[in-house]
């Protein structure tokens, strides 16, 4: 390759101080923050949340399998890049990575927080946060901005903010505050997303059908339903004729793997050719597939099956994430990873997936 892999979905450890430290006044004292449990180790505590975040599931890179535990760990202890931009540099090099297309952890819970107007404080907060932070290096720390679409009107305000404070992407809600996103009402945001060229990203664990804990059978399998969210959203969005209407909006969805898109398209588009007239599903222009192929990104880390497919899908389409600092990542073995996943791909096809394709969408230097 001509240039290091840019991760397309990496995240953030949100310091004790992230929330309180950038939240409005009135917010401060219910703020999340961080405590130190007797059983669970240091977690965070969100009021109004029976959900706790264990900080060492979310900062578990390269921990053995059998070593990964649920609770336990100090805040101290664990990677500091997850909030010390200058140590996050030497984790990417690491790895081999360029750079990082940044992502909340506590903020993708906080999508689930059933008052808005929390929400919306602690969205603001983490912005503030998260601008600072990248600001140490924003050719190799990529930010991208949360909003919870308290309303639509609100929301458009949210991206003009997002744009002006210097990221590169929104990090939508699973669910927004105002009606759904098929509703019609959502084109002046899509509108506004397009004049402002700002992709909009849809990350796993952000809607309320997401729960890991919602599963039959063994626990583990609770890991196999959490792309169904996402999966979700990008059918509503190409069903609904969003993309119809604005073919200029890029839409990511984010940490939902990809080796199930090509078989995904071709399910749409046999529904649509047989199903849309009994089911009273909206006529489109084109098939849905074609709107998939055109309008979304797909962010993946470990999936040797997506990198196998790659040819069923449109070249830009397919976009390389390491999860750093998560449980899922493959840090530190992100080189081992790509090296025997993508032996297969010629040296024009890793290159887009690993590095061009993200470059591109997010308008990054060389």
């Amino acid at each position: 390759m001509d240039q290091l892999p840019i991760s397309a979905d990496s995240h953030i450890t949100e310091p004790p101080d992230c929330y309180r430290g950038h939240i409005e006044a009135a917010y401060r004292e219910r703020a999340p923050h961080v405590v130190r449990d007797p059983k669970y180790g240091d977690i965070y505590v969100v009021e109004g949340m029976k959900q706790t975040i264990p900080m060492g599931l979310v900062a578990a890179a390269g921990v053995e399998p059998s070593s990964i535990r649920i609770g336990g760990a100090r805040f101290e202890d664990l990677h500091r890049g997850g909030w010390d931009p200058a140590a996050r540099l030497v984790d990417q090099d690491k790895d081999g990575v360029g750079a990082e297309i940044i992502y909340p952890t506590v903020g993708m819970v906080l999508c689930n927080h059933p008052d808005q107007d929390y929400k919306k404080a602690c969205f603001d907060a983490y912005n503030r946060w998260l601008q600072q932070y990248t600001a140490h290096a924003p050719d190799r720390l990529i930010g991208i901005g949360q909003t919870g679409i308290r309303t639509i009107k609100e929301g458009i305000a949210d991206l003009e903010r997002i744009k002006a404070m210097g990221f590169k992407g929104v990090m939508m809600p699973g669910n927004p505050g105002e009606l759904d996103y098929d509703n019609p009402s959502y084109d002046a945001l899509w509108e506004a997303a397009v004049a402002l060229d700002i992709p909009l990203s849809w990350h796993i664990l952000t809607s309320s059908s997401d729960s890991i804990n919602q599963h039959r059978g063994p626990k583990i399998n609770g890991f196999l339903s959490i792309i169904r969210g996402c999966q979700d959203i990008m059918g509503m969005l190409i069903f609904s004729g969003v993309f119809a209407r604005h073919p200029k909006l890029k839409v990511v969805c984010v940490e939902a793997d990809a080796g199930w898109a090509p078989h995904f398209m071709y399910r749409m588009d046999h529904a649509y050719k047989r199903h849309r007239y009994w089911m009273k599903g909206q006529e489109l222009p084109r098939l849905p597939s074609e709107y998939f192929r055109d309008n979304i990104s797909l962010t993946f880390q470990d999936d040797y099956v997506a990198f196998t497919l790659a040819d069923m899908l449109a070249p830009q389409q397919l976009m390389w994430a390491n999860d750093f600092p998560h449980s899922d990542s493959t840090w530190p073995w992100s080189k081992d990873v790509i090296a025997e996943q993508t032996a297969h791909l010629d040296a024009g096809q890793r290159q887009r997936i690993l590095h061009d394709n993200v470059a591109a969408l997010y308008k990054l230097a060389a």
